[in-house]
């Protein structure tokens, strides 16, 4: 059989684990028709399993029209197939009755598998991977391909020669990144023309945000990477929620780099659980008054638009109806600490969390103290009332999509460090790229950021179509990205031995910076357990299979 038809017979395979398994965890997490949150939670070990596999079957799926277009890429999509048929067998080993399995679902596809698996076979697939230092060809079209370009080149001359520096020295971003990048439009990528954006609508709007997001993160997460996250943030929460002027007051600003942006949504004691923000908003005339604390506020001493998501009802029965949207302007300023004060006595001081990587923007602990807000800024003023909730994850779909683009850039960097010095680096008089273990991993490398990225541009016309499904997707891709990424940026780290360590390594850096990313825009557990595995039993509990 033909490596791609062998793929095939996998994912077909994995659908139907798949399906199975979410069927019967959806019986016993029903009541009174519905998902019950309180059932789910007595089986997070097979929901967080369960979901996982699912993310890594839809990138499986997608990867097989990929595998149309070559035999590399077709020994990519049967490597990362068969990979994923490996993680289904640990995760149900010793539990297929709790997955609702009654045998090894895989067995009619062992050789498939094997073949995939296959040390040999993945040690050849590494030598194309190890001459380009990418996972296999981009098959973009030629205006896709100017943008990649255009930003890689960007992120080689403005961005490389200073992120070790920033990383090593925790310093800010220098503004000539900000300004270079300002230049290029990439802060109006998904803005729409009418507001001094370039989004003229279409499949490949998102996409072209994608491209820019993973080029400008391989040459650094923190220093440019994530410079578009909030914008694309506020924007479109702006644009879903915000009146014809708040339109036009903020959104040129924004797609002009004129205005930077922060997020303030997480606090001390809320997390991912977004429904119990405690920062109050009361309103007085007509200005709001802004009292708590607000953490990991990424860029909110640069910025000077500040989206500040509170409960503007008291009632904290209403959960998450009770939250509004402001945008809260502010100063710009420099460092790790900065404070402000209001003429009529309100105040905001913040101090900067130290990290173990993403560094150059600073995530703040943002005190919000009697800080007043005029009315006219509350998105969507009294139509905006209790929507705030809503408004933030309809930007946060789009916000994971670009995680999960970020992540991107991190692996392939790192892939190219890893190739790199495999190839300079001898052992034994061998060169580290002439031993099988480091060219499986490589080859395992390439078919992970292969299946990432195509699953990425799958995800990213979703939602620009505005699919049904767009949201889940996104939230799979995320999840299935980061927690790859940290494999990825690991055995990178690995390959360089006791230089991967040093600092003075780039490789060192993609490791610290690989571990947010599975933490922040929705933390992986939150996403597979609240999102990704809600959503399929759901489905599931909606749409029997029908009789035979």
């Amino acid at each position: 059989m033909e490596p791609l038809a062998q793929a095939r017979s996998i994912v077909t395979a994995l659908e139907e684990a798949v399906a199975t398994s979410t069927r019967a965890l959806a019986g016993r997490c029903a009541q009174d028709g519905r998902i019950s949150t309180g059932r789910l939670d007595e089986h997070q070990t097979v929901a967080y399993d369960l979901a996982s596999i699912a993310s890594a079957v839809a990138a499986a799926r997608q990867l097989l029209a990929y595998g149309e277009r070559g035999d590399h890429e077709a020994a990519l999509a049967l490597a990362w197939a068969a990979d994923v048929a490996a993680d289904l067998q640990g995760r149900t080993a010793g539990r297929l009755a709790a997955w609702g399995l009654g045998a090894d679902p895989l067995a009619g596809v062992a050789d498939a598998v094997a073949a995939g698996r296959d040390p040999g076979v993945l040690a050849g697939l590494a030598e194309r991977v190890l001459t380009t230092g990418e996972a296999g060809p981009r098959h973009l079209d030629e205006e896709l391909e100017m943008v990649r370009q255009t930003f890689r080149r960007f992120a080689e001359d403005k961005v490389v020669p200073v992120a070790e520096e920033v990383h090593r020295e925790d310093r800010d971003i220098p503004q000539d990144v900000v300004d270079g990048l300002a230049e290029l439009g990439c802060f109006a990528l998904s803005i729409p023309e009418q507001y001094g954006g370039f989004s003229a609508g279409g499949e490949d709007e998102l996409l072209n945000m994608v491209l820019v997001t993973e080029e400008l993160s391989r040459g650094s997460l923190g220093v440019a990477g994530s410079l578009i996250t909030r914008p694309e943030i506020i924007g479109t929460a702006i644009l879903k929620g915000g009146t014809e002027e708040q339109k036009q007051r903020w959104l040129p600003p924004i797609a002009a780099g004129e205005k930077m942006c922060g997020v303030a949504v997480t606090e001390p004691d809320v997390g991912s659980d977004v429904a119990g923000v405690k920062v109050s908003a009361t309103r007085d005339g007509d200005e709001w008054v802004l009292n708590g604390v607000k953490t990991w506020c990424t860029f909110a001493g640069r910025a000077e638009y500040l989206l500040v998501l509170a409960r503007t009802d008291p009632d904290r029965s209403l959960g998450h109806r009770g939250l509004s949207l402001f945008v809260v302007d502010k100063p710009s300023f420099d460092g790790h600490a900065w404070q402000v004060s209001q003429d009529a006595g309100g105040a905001m001081d913040a101090r900067a969390i130290p990290t173990l990587g993403y560094r150059g923007m600073h995530s703040f602990e943002v005190v919000l103290d009697g800080w007043r807000v005029p009315h006219a800024n509350l998105i969507g003023e009294d139509d905006g009332l209790g929507r705030g909730f809503y408004l933030q994850m309809q930007a946060f779909a789009n916000a994971r999509l670009q995680t999960a683009a970020r992540a991107l850039g991190v692996m392939q960097s790192a892939l190219e460090h890893a190739c790199g010095y495999a190839q300079q680096r001898h052992v034994f008089g061998t060169p580290l790229a002439g031993y099988e273990l480091n060219r499986t991993k490589i080859a395992r490398m390439a078919a992970m950021i292969a299946a990432c990225r195509v699953f990425a541009t799958d995800v990213a016309r979703r939602l620009a179509r505005g699919d049904d499904d767009a949201a889940l997707a996104a939230s799979q891709l995320k999840q299935l990205s980061c927690r790859v990424a940290e494999w990825v940026t690991r055995e990178a780290q690995q390959i360089h031995g006791g230089y991967g360590y040093a600092e003075e390594y780039t490789v060192s850096r993609l490791f610290v910076d690989a571990r947010v990313l599975s933490i922040f825009e929705g933390a992986d557990e939150v996403l597979a357990l609240r999102v990704i595995a809600r959503t399929l039993l759901a489905d599931a509990l909606r749409d029997p299979p029908s009789a035979a």
